[in-house]
């Protein structure tokens, strides 16, 4: 008798701090439903159309289910079926006929649907001494790098917010990355919260907000400065916590006495009144609370500046360890509370020191085209896309010799420069944890593995045997891998948590420890162990040591081209969402937003056909004429093959200056450009 089951379970989109929960019902080995999980305390049911079109991805027809090598030509993408075993051979080759640090190893969102193949990806190159970097560079780490030299990592909760936050920033956050948020916003202003959404477009976000504020993108700085400036002139400041809690403040208070409201108008395009305003609500109406954005605001010439002003304003009114003050969820961030145990500590690191190729995107793109790269694994990413100046980086990959992509789709980087293909399992064919800030899920094993599909922890192990890789993986299996993971967590007898346990318990668990307002005892994550307006690790790297604004510098096009995040994507995941019918459905095509005023100047009309270029590339898009982003700007949802043609390499953060903020580096590249945008003909 076939029965039918129901299994609790997380979605396999990694939108940090939002993790959703799903129930699904299989029989047959067949997925029959899916739905958000009612029960989940994170997102109590709701899951987004991602979510619900993740069920699209099993019995699709262009789902990857064998190991395919390459016929012909790199970029021909003409495959043919190959063994397992003969795709071991391939990979363990061309690894023994090369150096191990001549070996790379990229992961993306896709190698980590199940949330636990991170670590073992990391286990893998350092047992094997091969090149690995820390992917957060194209994406949260900008914003978390200027955070950190402030000493504000830590998060207060979307629940403190909810409950006690008078005045609510959203600065650059959407809710495409973090969905979660609405409900609490929604409850936030039925207590009274006012809340302000200060962004380069409107979003889904405005629609939350009492009041919306539009600035040109990588202005957020300026206004944060002025705004200290105004905190200052009109006395607004916490004295008592900035002398407990903070080093460097007469310097800082005299180095922004030049950023006034009418200076940092005519940077960000708000009115200086509005400035003014804005600054005496925040100051004034406490506690006062700042979501900022995870990415989109950082990728930008000087993007760490942003965080490293916007993480000063609650120090100066004294809202950190405030109930519904300082800064809330973010991607990237957590609250304070035990995570998962560091299950990298037993091993030691084979790769030489100074052969390692740093996290730092310009150096990985130069390392690439210089050919110190002979076999790369693509492991779950489509590099082409993810990547700034996808035209440098093709370059790169065509030196290599051997590339092995892993995933559930063919994406443009496998299609393009990949000589080894290998079949994913999705996230319902594994067994996995997913951790929002205040919990830890289960992720249970529902369904076997359609074709040959196989887990990451299984081809890693497969890999390591076959190399010799000692202690790789010292478990017994993916469950004793896990119960490893979970050891930090105690449960009410004071035993470590574990698969078993967490079963039992419906598959949810509260993190020890949790503090839903950072810093009550201040204990900021800076050498002084205070907010340091002042930075000396800045300092010494060459950078600002107070927070600054740069002009970015412009070039010879008139539109500035943005990307970030929409709800209906995420990132390139699925082939850029073409896989997924629902997905596709709501993402025909690249549109690019761009201003009415701008497009009467090109006599470009809503829905033409456009080509976006500079002296770097071009790619076609449509135009999606509005108003919900400033004159002089044009902006796009990120994850399209293409997008990155025109962006550059350039690096923000010197070398010198990447590994000054200890496990967050400074290694993006620049993500802006100046474009031209004309209809075709």
């Amino acid at each position: 008798m076939i029965v039918k089951r129901q299994i609790t379970t997380m979605c396999p989109m990694n939108c940090t701090p939002t993790q959703c929960g799903m129930t699904v019902e299989v029989e047959d080995n067949r997925l029959v439903s899916l739905k958000g999980d009612q029960n989940n305390p994170d997102s109590r049911g709701f899951l987004c159309i991602r979510g619900r079109a993740s069920q699209e991805i099993f019995a699709n027809p262009k789902r990857l289910l064998h190991p395919l090598r390459r016929v012909g030509e790199r970029g021909e993408n003409r495959w043919e079926p190959c063994s397992w075993d003969d795709a071991y051979t391939m990979i363990v080759d061309a690894i023994k006929q090369t150096q191990p640090e001549r070996v790379g190893l990229w992961r993306g969102h896709g190698g980590s649907t199940t949330g636990v193949g991170s670590n073992l990806i990391s286990r893998f190159g350092s047992t094997g001494g091969y090149q690995q970097w820390i992917s957060a560079i194209v994406c949260w780490a900008m914003g978390g790098y200027g955070l950190g030299l402030t000493g504000a990592l830590k998060t207060s909760t979307k629940y403190d917010m909810a409950a006690n936050s008078r005045t609510i920033l959203l600065w650059g956050a959407t809710l495409a990355s973090q969905p979660d948020l609405a409900p609490h916003l929604i409850e936030a202003r039925k207590h009274g919260a006012y809340i302000v959404h200060i962004d380069t477009r409107r979003s889904e976000a405005s629609r939350h907000a009492d009041e919306v504020l539009l600035l040109q993108p990588g202005s957020d700085a300026a206004l944060a400065l002025a705004m200290a400036h105004v905190i200052l002139q009109e006395g607004l400041h916490d004295q008592a916590f900035i002398e407990q809690q903070t080093l460097g403040f007469e310097q800082f208070a005299d180095h922004v006495q030049q950023y006034t409201p009418e200076w940092a108008s005519e940077i960000t395009g708000i009115d200086a009144e509005r400035i003014r305003d804005l600054t005496r609500r925040y100051a004034t109406q406490t506690p006062a609370m700042i979501v900022l954005g995870g990415s989109s605001m950082f990728k930008h010439q000087h993007g760490w500046e942003p965080a490293r002003a916007i993480s000063c304003l609650p120090a100066l009114i004294g809202q950190y360890g405030v109930a519904g003050g300082g800064l809330g969820q973010r991607h990237g961030a957590s609250p304070e509370s035990s995570g998962y145990a560091n299950v990298l500590s037993d091993i030691t690191e084979q790769l030489p020191r100074g052969a390692a190729i740093p996290s730092h995107m310009t150096a990985i793109s130069e390392a690439f085209s210089a050919g110190r790269i002979d076999v790369l694994f693509l492991l779950g990413s489509n590099i082409l896309s993810s990547f700034s100046d996808a035209n440098e980086i093709e370059r790169g990959l065509a030196k290599m010799k051997l590339i092995v992509a892993y995933d559930l789709f063919m994406n443009e980087s496998a299609r393009r420069s990949a000589d080894l293909v290998l079949p994913a399992t999705a996230w319902l064919e594994d067994i996995g944890l997913k951790q929002t800030g205040t919990h830890i899920y289960l992720m249970e094993r529902a369904l076997t593995p359609e074709g040959e599909c196989r887990t990451l922890s299984t081809i890693l192990r497969d890999l390591a045997e076959r190399l010799d890789l000692a202690n790789f993986f010292p478990w017994q299996d993916d469950e004793a891998y896990i119960n490893a993971l979970l050891a930090t967590q105690k449960t009410e007898t004071g035993e470590p948590l574990t698969v078993a346990e967490l079963r039992k318990r419906g598959g949810y668990w509260q993190k020890n420890g949790l503090a839903h307002v950072a810093y009550r005892k201040g204990n900021f994550q800076t050498p002084s162990r205070k907010i340091e307006f002042w930075s000396e690790r800045a300092h010494q790297a060459g950078l600002s040591p107070l927070p600054s604004y740069t002009a970015p510098q412009g070039e010879a096009y008139p539109l500035r081209f943005c990307q970030g995040r929409t709800l209906t994507a995420f990132h390139s995941f699925f082939d850029e969402g073409q896989a997924l019918p629902t997905l596709a459905k709501a993402n025909t095509e690249p549109l690019l937003w761009i201003h009415p005023r701008d497009a009467q100047k090109r006599n470009i009309a809503n829905g033409a056909a456009i080509v976006i270029a500079n002296e770097r590339g071009q790619f076609e898009a449509k135009a999606h004429v509005t108003d919900d982003v400033v004159q002089g700007v044009v902006w796009m949802r990120d994850g399209w093959s293409g997008i990155n043609r025109v962006t550059s390499s350039s690096q923000i953060i010197p070398l010198v200056a990447n590994d000054i903020v200890p496990g967050i580096p400074g290694g993006q590249a620049t993500y802006d450009a100046w474009v031209e945008v004309q209809q075709m003909q």
